[in-house]
Order: structure tokens, then C-alpha cells, then sequence
């Protein structure tokens, strides 16, 4: 049996590698994705009634490890990236069909010159991830007070996040054309998004990530993030 899929959308978003995308959705409730329709779908009709839902549910491919395959076992971040599980009790990209669910904010619906835009915020989705299919998030049927949730039950602890003297100031220089840029940063960094074998002998390492078009630098120290330079990429 075969099965065709056809994107309906693409999303934007400031995360554009996959180093230090926020592991879950609603981690980084701030930053705001922008959800481009492709023209077959960009019919407004499609999107009436959806802002009666304060979430969506977000099914989407992950293009960028989709030709790379697949294992029955891989290994969680969340287990310190040593331990191996199924590949079906994890949320790994590494899948048989490549497919990804997450649940995000509806902030609005944009549609100019037949253009069709949906904003979402709290995502954690790839700059340029395809998106199959949007549905409401329904409270009563969705959510699950008592639901178990394994290896996973609770959001991992924040770490602090602070910037140096040099990185405020450029920080402040961009802050115009990103207003959300400082509170981004605190998101993604607080979640430490460090590979998790590197732990505390990682100490002073200096890391670097990309969002929107720039270079954000940072390193742990004292078991504190500290960003250290921001910077245009070439």
C-alpha cells in the first residue's frame, strides 16, 4: 500500500539549523512562526472559524533527516543521549515516515494580495518545514490530566541565562528589527540545548547558534549561560 502527501504550507521560523531548536513545543513561547500556505491552498475559507481555538495541532515532515533513514533504536537527549530506546516511545526525527506533531499558539490569520499566512508561536519546527495538515486543539479530548509521561513527565529545569556587557549592546542594535530577540534567546538557551554527553566538562566551551540571520554565541559557566556575542551572519 502506498500513500502520497502533499505539503499545504510551509512554515518560517527563526530557527534555521537544527542545533538548539527547542526539543518541545511551547518551550520557547515567544518566538513567532509564520505558516505560508502554498497557492492551491490559499483560499481564506479554509482557515474560517480558527480563531475560536487558542492551540493548533501542527503535522509536519522533517525534511532535513528524511534521507538519512531510520533505526529501531535510538537515543533520547532527555536521557543524557547514551541510553537507547524504541524509536516509536520517543519523539525522535529519525522515523519511518518522517513525520512530526506539535502542538503551537494561534496568535492571527495575515492574508494580503492573495497571500495566506497563519501565525503560531511556541514552535519548534525547522526554518522551511513542510506542514501536512493543521488541526484544532480541543481541550476536553486533547488534554490529559492524568496521562503518565515516562522518561519525560516533567519540563527539564531552566538554566540562567544572562548577556554580557558587549552582547547587550548589540543586542539593543538589533532589537528594532527582532523585537522578540532577547526573549528568544532566554527561551532557547534556558533549556540548555548543549548536546547532553557534553554535561559539566564542557565548562568555558564556547557554542554557537543561528536565528533569524544571526550568530548568537554563548558558554556555561557555573552552570549559568551566558551570551557572549551576536553577530550578522555573512
Amino acid at each position: 500500500m502506498s500513500l502520497a502527501l502533499q505539503p499545504i504550507a510551509v512554515i518560517r521560523t527563526p530557527y534555521k539549523q537544527k542545533f538548539a531548536i527547542p526539543r518541545q513545543p511551547g518551550l520557547a513561547k515567544h518566538t513567532e512562526g509564520f505558516i505560508e500556505f502554498l497557492a492551491e491552498y490559499a483560499d481564506p475559507n479554509c482557515l474560517r472559524g480558527i480563531e475560536q481555538f487558542s492551540h493548533l495541532w501542527l503535522i509536519f515532515q522533517f525534511h532535513q533527516t528524511a534521507e538519512q533513514g531510520w533505526s529501531p533504536m535510538v537515543r533520547p537527549p532527555r536521557l543524557g543521549g547514551n541510553k537507547k530506546l524504541g524509536v516509536f516511545a520517543t519523539r525522535s526525527t529519525f522515523r519511518p515516515n518522517n513525520m512530526g506533531l506539535s502542538v503551537v499558539e494561534f496568535v492571527r490569520v495575515e492574508h494580503h494580495q492573495g497571500k495566506l499566512t497563519l501565525v503560531v508561536s511556541g514552535m519548534d519546527l525547522l526554518d522551511g518545514t513542510p506542514i501536512l495538515d493543521i488541526k484544532p486543539y480541543v481541550p476536553y479530548a486533547d488534554a490529559l490530566p492524568h496521562a503518565t509521561g515516562g522518561f519525560a513527565q516533567s519540563q527539564p529545569e531552566l538554566v540562567q541565562v544572562d548577556f554580557s556587557t558587549k552582547a547587550a549592546a548589540q543586542l539593543a542594535h538589533w532589537q528594532n528589527l527582532y523585537p522578540n530577540l532577547k526573549a528568544t534567546i532566554s527561551d532557547v538557551l534556558g533549556q540548555d540545548p548543549r548536546p547532553a554527553y557534553h554535561g559539566k566538562s564542557q565548562q568555558h566551551k564556547v557554542y554557537g547558534m543561528s536565528l533569524y540571520d544571526l550568530n548568537i554565541q554563548w558558554h556555561v559557566i557555573d552552570d549559568k549561560c551566558q551570551v557572549i556575542d551576536i553577530q550578522q551572519n555573512p
